[in-house]
């Protein structure tokens, strides 16, 4: 075949696209378990700072272990759900389904003879999807430490609710009052709100600060039966 030719060129550049993504194919299928492990360890280490506890990729499988007693899937109605794993429940597809077909991961942890529960949170920010993990004490009402991360928020702006600074905000505070659910608002500084527990929100990140709280009033009342379980 002439290699000058228009076919040659066409056929070399079609086997070339067929041999490229062989290969590609083939390496993401090979390195698909060790991915999947990897996000399954960060998603341990998240669960683990929100009950302010630091971890690394290097710890997390341990810690988790040491303080995780129990994790397990949920309806609406707080019921257990058997033979579900938890950690890979997608809560940013779950939170969107319709209330009775929806899963909900809970994570019981026991820390200094304490009990808490973790519950996962997803919603939306200024330029992606925002989510988290928000710990509470034994009366499933007192925030004891929280987690927030984000896809696509400015540095310096939206992206500062990662900070630890914006998470301990929420320490201590309360999602219902004289027994009505009320989640946590997120306010301007020097605005305050008299009917629920606020914190400062993100200083000129004011579309990003109402995302979380938006995120915090959905996931949180997704749990409903769970928090009002007696």
């Amino acid at each position: 075949m002439d290699r000058n030719s228009n076919s040659y060129t066409l056929i070399y550049v079609a086997a070339m696209v067929i041999i490229v993504a062989f290969i590609l194919a083939f390496t993401a299928e090979a390195l698909k378990e060790r991915k999947d492990r990897n996000i399954e360890i960060d998603k341990k280490r998240q669960i683990l700072s929100s009950l302010n506890i630091d971890a690394t990729s290097l710890n997390a499988e341990e810690l988790y272990d040491q303080y995780i007693r129990k994790a397990v899937a949920i309806n609406y109605r707080g019921e257990e759900i058997e033979g579900i794993d938890a950690l890979s429940i997608a809560t940013e597809t779950e939170i969107k389904n319709p209330e009775e077909s929806r899963l909900l991961p809970l994570y019981i942890a026991e820390k200094d003879g304490k009990t808490y529960y973790v519950l996962s949170l997803s919603g939306s920010g200024f330029f992606g999807p925002v989510w988290g993990y928000i710990s509470l004490k034994s009366d499933k009402n007192t925030v004891y430490g929280a987690y927030f991360s984000h896809k696509g928020e400015t540095p310096g702006l939206g992206a500062e609710i990662t900070k630890n600074d914006f998470k301990n905000r929420f320490c201590g505070k309360e999602i219902f009052k004289n027994g009505l659910f009320k989640s946590i608002a997120i306010v301007k500084s020097g605005i305050s709100v008299k009917d629920r527990d606020f914190v400062n929100g993100v200083t000129g990140a004011t579309v990003t600060s109402q995302g979380v709280a938006q995120m915090l009033l959905n996931s949180l009342e997704a749990y409903m039966g769970f928090l009002t379980e007696k």
